[in-house]
């Protein structure tokens, strides 16, 4: 049978990501729907993964985030292991993406993400594949937390900590107290993940989940504060569409013009 142009280069990138594993999916599906293998190869493959507006590396760190958060497509997220782990994440980076999740999807999709993990991490130990550990969290546990939750919320948004504190302390000061203790003191502190990385993350599993917009359009400001460009954050809206579907990608998308839009006002009107 003769392959299109989008499928040979789907093909290869996957081989390039995903290895074996990737390759074991697609042949799964051949005696129950070929085509769907064919359009995973040439869309997800041949037109997605070969953009180069965002590096393989955080593709795969997006991926794994998507579907941890997502929590219900566990053998998609074997494969994305493997890849993350192929381009260059080392384990604990992996691992604290996967951590990271615990805020934004919960401690149960983060169980059965770490579940995952190790059974990669024992399949290619069978196979003599040696991974990188990577860095050690350094240890906070002595510090304060609600002082270096608050600190590392302002490192992303100067002005975030007083419009929570302004939302909620009438209402519910311990949402604010527990936001800022787990997901900003215990969690985005800790340092053997790159802050472009979590931010990454980040969007790429509140887009997927299209549960939170405002906290998306927080998150893309965010990342455009600490460095992510226009161009990578738009990437990952055209990943999720794979992931998570065309409305999640459309609706994360709208988010980002409009973040960009009022961005680009504010600079305006200096």
């Amino acid at each position: 049978m003769e392959h299109s142009d989008r499928y040979k280069q789907g093909w290869e990138k996957l081989k390039e990501i995903d290895g074996e594993a990737g390759e074991k999916v697609i042949n799964s599906l051949k005696d129950i729907s070929p085509d769907l293998g064919k359009f995973i190869i040439e869309y997800a493959f041949g037109d997605i993964y070969t953009r180069d507006g965002l590096d393989l590396k955080s593709k795969e760190i997006a991926v794994v985030a998507a579907l941890t958060a997502m929590g219900t497509a566990q053998p998609q997220l074997k494969v994305h292991i493997n890849g993350a782990l192929n381009t260059g994440s080392t384990l604990n980076e992996v691992k604290e993406v996967i951590l990271q999740m615990s805020v934004y999807s919960g401690f149960p999709s983060s169980i059965n993400g770490m579940n995952t993990l190790k059974d990669v991490l024992k399949e290619r130990q069978e196979h003599g594949i040696k991974d990188e550990i990577g860095k050690i969290a350094t240890d906070t546990t002595q510090t304060d937390r609600l002082k270096l939750g608050e600190q590392v919320l302002s490192k992303l948004d100067s002005l975030q900590v007083d419009r929570l504190k302004n939302a909620y302390n009438d209402f519910s000061p311990e949402l604010v107290k527990l936001t800022l203790e787990f997901g900003y003191a215990d969690i985005f502190s800790r340092d053997n993940l790159d802050p472009k990385y979590r931010q990454i993350s980040t969007i790429s599993a509140l887009t997927a989940l299209g549960n939170a917009q405002p906290q998306l359009k927080f998150h893309i400001n965010a990342g455009l504060n600490i460095g992510l460009t226009e161009t990578e954050i738009n990437e990952i809206m055209l990943l999720m569409s794979v992931y998570a579907g065309f409305p999640a990608a459309i609706n994360g998308t709208n988010i980002l013009k409009e973040v960009i839009n009022e961005r680009m006002k504010k600079t305006t009107n200096r």
